[in-house]
Parts: structure tokens; sequence; C-alpha cells
């Protein structure tokens, strides 16, 4: 039933999409504590639920529910972070320039290679359209 929050998930069809993504999780965690990599135990599960998601042709509606539900409240997320910043002004104060350049560095390199892919896809697909 819809509300103004969005869409209602009942919690049995919750409990299952919710459980896949946590045991993602864990397993990236498990495999980056195994093997020793640089990259964050999440992130790994991230790109396994990514695999697994193309495998079975996209996400069950269950999934794609939750995750939309989840999203809606996003924002949320971002309080602990931001509690983070606050208690930790001073630092950021005494060394604001390397998180500018950090910051900058890291916005422009994602627009450079998202312009690149987004390139490499449009004469791709333009290619495919001459044939």
């Amino acid at each position: 039933m819809p509300s103004k929050m969005g869409t209602f998930v009942p919690e049995s069809t919750m409990l299952p999409a919710l459980t896949a993504l946590l045991v993602f999780q864990l397993v990236g965690e498990a495999a980056r504590l195994a093997l020793g990599l640089p990259v964050p135990g999440p992130v790994i599960g991230l790109v396994l639920l990514l695999g697994w998601l193309v495998l079975r042709g996209g996400p069950s509606t269950e999934l794609r529910n939750t995750t939309g539900g989840l999203l809606q409240h996003l924002s949320l997320l971002f309080v602990p972070a931001g509690t983070g910043v606050m208690l930790h002004i001073g630092r950021i104060g005494e060394e604001w320039l390397p998180i500018v350049v950090a910051l900058v560095v890291s916005t422009a390199l994602g627009l450079a290679v998202s312009g690149w892919v987004l390139h490499l896809l449009m004469r791709r697909a333009e290619r495919r359209s001459a044939r």
C-alpha cells in the first residue's frame, strides 16, 4: 500500500533481501581478511553482489523494493559521519589543504573517467547502429 514516504515493504519480504545484502558484505569482509586485500570488505561484497545480480539477470522484486526503501532513508546514514566531522573539526582545520586537494583531484578524476567511459560507450553504440 503506497504512502507519502514511499512503498510499504512487508517484513516478510525484507528479511531475505536484507540477509542477502549482509551475507555479501560478510563474504566481502572475509575475502578481504583472507586475502589481505587493501580494499574494504563491503566494497568487495558489493562487487560480488553485482556479479551475482548479473548472473541472475537482475534483482528480485523483494530485493528491489527493500533496497529502494533503504535508499529513501540514505540521508540518515550520513548523521554518524557528520558527527565524526564535528568531533575532529580542529584536525580538519589544521589539514584543510590536503583535504581540499584530495577532494578536487578525486572529483576531477572521477568526472574525467566517467566522461571517457561515456565517450567510449557512445562510439560503441554508434558503430552498432551503423551496422
